[in-house]
């Protein structure tokens, strides 16, 4: 990677907007968007952002947990909106907002939001530096400041969940 594409760069920049279409395919027998299936494009919606952020391959690291709101239905678009939240020395924190959209009646509900953290990598797996962060509007300096205490919080329960495997080996 080049010094060049380390320069920091704004939220707008990393911006990405993913719709899809729920199919039969992609519901239970009640025709409810599975949410496995939700899950997948959370994660494709992300690593779309934390890609056009860092130029480089990622990885997902984690997922914050899931709280789905509403149900989702065959025939809906479910609208995923994401972008870099903040950028770490080689990772990022993403945030993806989950709509369904009726496009009959024109409403958009909110079904769920999701953090994830990706990991800049090489061909090889190998981490990579990222692009620092500019966030520009007061919504992005709140998502901004919020990363860096979900990132703390992150950090602490892995903490927590090692001393636990540790004192059960």
């Amino acid at each position: 990677m080049t010094t060049e594409n380390l320069h920091p760069k704004p939220v707008r920049d990393s911006a990405s907007e993913m719709v899809e279409i729920v199919l039969p395919n992609d519901a239970n027998p009640l025709g409810h968007l599975l949410g496995g299936r939700l899950m997948h494009w959370i994660d494709i919606s992300g690593a779309l952002a934390a890609h056009r952020h860092c130029r480089n391959y990622v990885v997902t690291a984690s997922i914050d947990h899931l709280d789905f709101l509403v149900p989702v239905q065959v025939g809906d678009l479910v609208v995923f909106q994401s972008s870099v939240n903040r950028a770490f020395n080689t990772s990022m924190e993403i945030g993806v907002k989950v709509l369904v959209e009726n496009y009959i009646a024109s409403t958009r509900q909110h079904v769920s939001s999701a953090y994830l953290t990706f990991v800049a990598v090489d061909r090889h797996g190998r981490k990579l530096p990222v692009p620092q962060v500019i966030p520009e509007t007061e919504d992005e300096k709140r998502r901004y400041e919020g990363a860096l205490r979900r990132r703390e919080a992150r950090k602490s329960e892995l903490e927590h969940r090692k001393a636990a495997r540790a004192k059960k080996a």
